[in-house]
């Protein structure tokens, strides 16, 4: 389904209740369960705090700046089109320049009906970074710089969600010697600012952060990079499948030896995947089917700060990682236990099996509400005779 064909989609009434769709809104819900880390008891929970706000719809503001646009992209291709679906449903994504249908001055009118009418309520989601050399001109939109637009957004947000690592942390447009003074989003406004680094950010981050809010009415707990724990809690390293070939000595030299070929750990060829915080390993992408490491390619540690200048050249290994245990010298890791092995493997699994449990729950959640409906029709014709 192309992304016009999802947009179109987004405005279908009662997607919520169509049974074809039922399952997978319950499926979506549990998959938020586990990466919230709440029990599978708890969607019919999340569910219930998505409809609530599909009732109340609170506006939405996303702002594009010095970006490519891949976290858009990526938000369009969370999971199945069904799930933005929903999430959509139960926003009111009120400015987006990519995706909108209006254009020139009616965009910006529109942009501005929102802030009006939702002042203080706004949450306003940045995707790129902010340029601030020479008054900010590296950067326009409807002839204002992202300085200038920020300046007239911030006192009607509610608060900032920067997605993707340039707004969290200036990207690649800060790299040495960043000619444009790129900067990230907390650098330039007051108000609280929640990062989703990734290049791009994984789309059911960005939803989980939504369904968080919903369900506990409060931000996050975050570290110190005001990532939220609940996505950025662990190292890439702990959670990927290629973990037990780290612990077992087994490292591709060149990407195409046999190595590579055999799925072995990608650390020699430059995997940053030691000192990156993310959800890449557990969640992936495309309806959870792949992310770079395992088609291949070494993490670059694109969600961590400063990624550029600290990682590269990317294809260089790290130095000797510390860590627990098995991780004290990469040449030397083959001489540790088997069971180091066996928990690497099962930390990767653990999403996997919670995903499945939530999943099993979601189809008998539907199964029951289809005999309930069932019942409650043949109740009525009954009565009806």
């Amino acid at each position: 389904m192309s992304a016009l064909e999802v947009l179109d989609d987004f405005n279908t009434s009662h997607f919520l209740e169509k049974q074809s769709s039922r399952r997978e809104f319950l499926g979506f819900c549990g998959r938020m369960a586990v990466m919230l880390g709440l029990a599978e008891s708890a969607i019919p929970q999340v569910a219930a705090a998505l409809q609530e706000a599909a009732r109340r719809r609170p506006s939405v503001i996303w702002l594009e700046f010095q970006d490519c646009a891949g976290n858009s992209e990526s938000f369009l291709r969370a999971e199945s089109p069904s799930v933005g679906q929903a999430v959509l449903q139960s926003i009111s994504l009120d400015y987006h320049e990519t995706i909108m249908a209006a254009a020139g001055h009616r965009a910006e009118e529109a942009r501005d009906t929102a802030l009006q009418e939702n002042s203080g309520q706004v949450i306003v989601v940045v995707e790129g970074s902010i340029p601030t050399a020479d008054d900010g001109v590296y950067c326009t939109v409807a002839g204002k710089t992202a300085l200038q637009i920020l300046e007239e957004v911030e006192p009607h947000a509610a608060a900032f969600v920067a997605v993707g690592t340039c707004a969290s942390f200036g990207g690649l447009p800060l790299a040495r010697p960043n000619p444009t003074g790129a900067v990230a989003l907390e650098r330039v406004v007051g108000k609280p600012v929640i990062n989703l680094p990734g290049c791009p950010a994984n789309p059911d981050v960005i939803m989980g952060l939504l369904v968080h809010n919903l369900i506990f009415g409060r931000l996050p707990d975050l570290d110190r990079q005001k990532r939220p724990l609940f996505a950025y809690g662990k190292r890439i390293h702990d959670t990927c499948e290629r973990r037990p070939h780290y612990d077992a000595g087994q490292y591709a030299l060149e990407f195409d030896d046999y190595g590579a070929r055999q799925g072995y750990c990608l650390y020699k060829l430059g995997c940053k995947g030691p000192e990156t915080y993310n959800v890449c390993a557990s969640m992936r992408w495309n309806g959870r089917a792949s992310w770079p490491v395992k088609a291949g390619h070494p993490c670059i540690g694109c969600s961590e700060e400063a990624f550029w200048d600290r990682f590269t050249p990317f294809y260089e290994r790290l130095p000797n990682v510390s860590g627990f245990g098995v991780e004290q010298s990469a040449d030397d890791i083959g001489k540790m236990l088997v069971g180091v092995t066996a928990a690497g493997l099962a930390a990767h699994a653990a999403y996997a099996w919670a995903v499945r449990r939530a999943d099993k729950k979601a189809a008998e959640m539907t199964a029951r509400e289809k005999a309930a409906r069932k019942k409650a029709i043949r109740e009525a014709e009954g009565e009806s005779e």
